[in-house]
């Protein structure tokens, strides 16, 4: 379990278009958003990063880096880009899933083919969204073990104002007896 205001695992992963991403090189003023999404099978996926697309100029104003990264391979992640439109909005690939279980990340079998026609991996890991702290510590965490029900990027844009302005902890640090 990856605790807040502790450091996250490494993560590098090969972008469309900007080169290899490492999140310990990534540079944010406040922090990265990273965006673990299920993979180009996932209709609500990509619905989920059309939102993130749209919003990532609001995020890169409150000093926030975004990237959207699946287990997805090169071509099956350059389709998902294309869906979702936004070409700020980066998108890795080749998540391994040793990787994803690090982050803690669920991990799902093929169930064959989606409802919109496509071909699920054999194996594949469900989403996750975590906003890191430019010194490699987590601030904020949500993992899923469907696709429904994922935080609301609107939302975490105006809780930035908040959070920025107040100099707000991360939460959910303590690790002692209860």
């Amino acid at each position: 379990m990856l605790v807040p205001r502790q450091p996250v695992p490494g993560l590098t992963v090969e972008t469309l278009s900007s080169g290899t991403f490492d999140l310990s090189k990534d540079n944010a003023d406040f922090a990265t958003l990273v965006v673990f999404y299920r993979g180009l099978h996932c209709p609500i996926c990509a619905t989920y990063l059309k939102e993130l697309g749209r919003l990532t100029a609001d995020f890169a104003a409150k000093g926030v880096k975004t990237i959207a990264i699946s287990s997805d391979d090169k071509d099956r992640a350059e389709k998902m880009a294309e869906k979702v439109g936004h070409a700020d909005l980066r998108f890795g690939y080749g998540l391994p899933l040793s990787v994803a279980r690090e982050w803690g990340l669920y991990v799902s079998t093929s169930r064959g083919t989606t409802s919109i026609g496509i071909e699920e991996p054999a194996l594949f890991s469900e989403p996750g969204v975590f906003l890191v702290r430019p010194d490699g510590t987590l601030y904020f965490a949500s993992v899923q073990t469907m696709p429904f029900v994922r935080p609301h990027f609107q939302e975490m844009v105006g809780a930035l104002d908040f959070v920025q302005k107040n100099d707000y902890p991360a939460r959910g640090e303590y690790t002692g007896a209860v």
